[in-house]
């Protein structure tokens, strides 16, 4: 059975985004019009060998000479490797079908010519394990949890979710489904979560957002293929109207506490808000709290002693206007790459003070537009929406993590894992002193000394060309101290600013801790996840923390690649169907068993032993500190999919 999508509604910013124009099979209308023609010429033609199968049904277009090339490039070759006559031969056929107006023919394929499909389309061998994951991300299979006897029973809980984010709204839209009343809390005064927050210059998304998207509310009409920060946030909040949760929805009130009640199977929530303090009961809470919400705590000597502004990226004031001010950067993680090409041709001098260089590939599509000829595609050719995914999602997922294994014989060790880490190491190196040609000076300061990968990879937006500029010096002493006029460094040279900015990311260790979290017998979360050691079964639940289920909790953060909206969707089947499968129990609560959770967490161990973020030469926030990786999930993306596909509830002890 295919599943049911959501219709989004574009208020005030463009036209109506129905997922139906994307999803539905029924033929494209405007069929004589010339842009068809304009629109099939800029095609990806290994996507349109595959709409063209599912429209007319023949196989002569998963045979020779119209299979794909492999191409393993993050941004593939759109003429996938076919000659002139072959890509005039692909593109006359789909214009003639789309003209004719006929439905497709191959609609739902099944399980083994759907990995047939697969595999011709990205020119390699797709594993039977990513196949049922991909029927249900194509949407040609709904995996969705449902009642056994078609209705919600008398008993079925009410959910408290706190966060309005990306996970909140995704688990959302499956309770809404299942006809199970929920809430949701959230601090801030709309929905969107970390892209509600985040509001700095040049901040954007670093993955495509057609796979950084809900796989069952697609958007035809994305601007850009890597979005920047408001549209984002407007497809969030299309998001919201779509699943219901407008109605349901408490902004502005933060959850102080949830106390675990042992005599009432009831969680007992306080909330602070517009309404004063309140007392809120709810059978399951979800904390989805997300990992990038919370400024990591940094001060420096002397540093209410500085006259000027300090900022940080993720509390950005609205109206702040940087022109002809001399600025200071702290950070040279992912928010100071967007911000700093984006502020510095305002600014009268822009100072980086950079800790660590980063490993950065070179993406020159990073910030192309989404043309109206491919919108059209997106929005009126059937399954082409679908095949675009998932390229992105083979691309953007997977493929990486063998190659962030560490090789015991590998011969150099501390300058990368392996022979491919290797090739990953020279072909970014080369694309550093390429840009930095003209300044050898910033090519040492620039080039990493640890292995790819050991910190988050970023993408070239400018970066090496703003470091460049007249106006911007990179300061790799380090920032020491603040004085009333500036930043002194550990080489003693004072930086006279008129304003700093913290861009030295979050809090990712103490997570849904942060809340007076307490379970059974009164233990807090904080009490059981000390020495920043968050630990949960499946990153979701915790001994002692009865009927509550956390959202993009520890491990569960995209390491090697990924989606968050693709992993929120994965948590939200899951924790729906334990909802459905406690209530259909018949039980008050379920309690995760401790042996459940400190098997999974000694596989994770185990296996980030053998991963980059482990390595010794590599400080990186993913670790805690002791040296335990508690951010990045250490499994691929269809292992961690399989492992949550279908709730257990002989992982938990059952309370009457």
């Amino acid at each position: 059975m295919a599943r049911r999508t959501m219709p989004l509604t574009r208020r005030k910013r463009a036209a109506s985004v129905g997922s139906a124009s994307v999803t539905s099979t029924a033929p494209p209308q405007p069929a004589a019009s010339p842009t068809i023609e304009e629109a099939v010429a800029v095609a990806d033609l290994r996507v349109l060998v595959m709409c063209l199968f599912h429209l007319t049904g023949e196989r002569r277009w998963l045979e020779a000479p119209f299979v794909p090339a492999r191409d393993v490039r993050l941004v593939a070759d759109p003429a996938a490797g076919f000659d002139e006559e072959t890509q005039r031969r692909i593109r006359t056929a789909t214009v003639e079908v789309l003209k004719t107006g006929q439905a497709p023919v191959v609609e739902a394929p099944d399980a083994d010519l759907l990995q047939e499909m697969m595999s011709i389309c990205l020119g390699e061998n797709v594993p039977d394990e990513y196949v049922p994951l991909m029927q249900v991300d194509f949407g040609f299979v709904d995996d969705d949890p449902t009642w056994r006897n078609g209705e919600a029973p008398v008993s079925a809980p009410a959910v408290v979710i706190i966060g309005a984010g990306v996970s909140g709204l995704c688990l959302a839209s499956k309770l809404d489904a299942l006809g199970i009343e929920f809430t949701i809390v959230d601090k801030n005064a709309d929905v969107g979560g970390t892209w509600f927050e985040n509001r700095y210059p040049g901040c954007g998304v670093d993955t495509p957002n057609h796979f950084y998207s809900f796989s069952f509310a697609p958007n035809p009409q994305w601007e850009h293929y890597f979005s920047p920060r408001d549209e984002i946030q407007n497809y969030l909040e299309d998001c919201a109207e779509a699943f219901a949760v407008r109605g349901r929805l408490r902004p502005s009130t933060e959850v102080t506490a949830a106390h675990w009640n042992e005599e009432e199977n009831v969680w007992e929530l306080t909330l602070d808000g517009p309404r004063g303090t309140e007392q809120m009961r709810a059978s399951v809470v979800v904390p989805a709290t997300g990992h990038f919400n919370i400024p990591a705590p940094v001060t420096f000597e002397g540093q209410t002693t500085f006259t000027g502004d300090i900022l940080h990226t993720a509390r950005w004031p609205a109206g702040t206007d940087l022109r002809s001010k001399r600025v200071a950067v702290i950070g040279t993680g992912a928010s100071s790459m967007q911000l700093c090409p984006t502020i510095a041709p305002t600014v009268e001098h822009l100072t980086i003070f950079q800790r660590t260089p980063q490993w950065v590939r070179p993406l020159a599509e990073y910030n192309d537009r989404v043309e109206p000829d491919s919108q059209w595609l997106f929005e009126h050719l059937p399954f082409y929406g679908k095949w675009y995914r998932f390229t992105q999602f083979w691309r953007y997922g997977d493929g990486l993590l063998r190659f962030l294994k560490k090789d015991p014989e590998w011969h150099d060790p501390d300058r990368s894992l392996n022979r491919v880490n290797d090739r990953h190491r020279q072909e970014m190196a080369k694309h550093i002193e390429s840009e930095l040609a003209e300044r050898p000076d910033l090519i040492t300061k620039c080039i990493p000394g640890y292995p790819p990968f050991g910190k988050r990879i970023l993408l070239d937006n400018d970066w090496y060309k703003t470091l460049l500029r007249d106006n911007v010096t990179l300061e790799t002493n380090g920032a020491t101290s603040f004085e009333a006029n500036g930043i002194r460094t550990g080489a003693g040279d004072l930086h006279e600013v008129d304003v700093v900015i913290m861009a030295t990311g979050f809090d990712v260790t103490t997570l849904t801790s942060r809340i007076d979290v307490r379970g059974i017998g009164g233990l807090s979360l904080a009490e059981d996840w000390k020495d920043e050691n968050p630990t949960a079964h499946l990153g979701v639940s915790v001994p002692n923390f009865p009927n509550m289920f956390l959202m993009y909790g520890p491990n569960t953060n995209s390491g090697h690649g990924g989606s968050g909206m693709w992993l929120a969707e994965t948590q939200s089947r899951y924790i729906a169907g334990l909802i459905a499968s406690l209530a259909e129990a018949g039980v008050a609560a379920i309690n995760v068993k401790e042996s459940r959770r400190a098997e999974h967490t000694d596989m994770i161990d185990q296996m980030h032993e053998e991963l980059v973020w482990t390595h010794p030469g590599t400080g990186t926030y993913y670790r805690n500190k002791n040296g335990q990786v508690r951010s990045p999930i250490p499994f691929r993306l269809v292992d961690y999919w399989h492992m949550t596909r279908e709730p257990n509830l002989d992982d938990f002890h059952l309370i009457a």
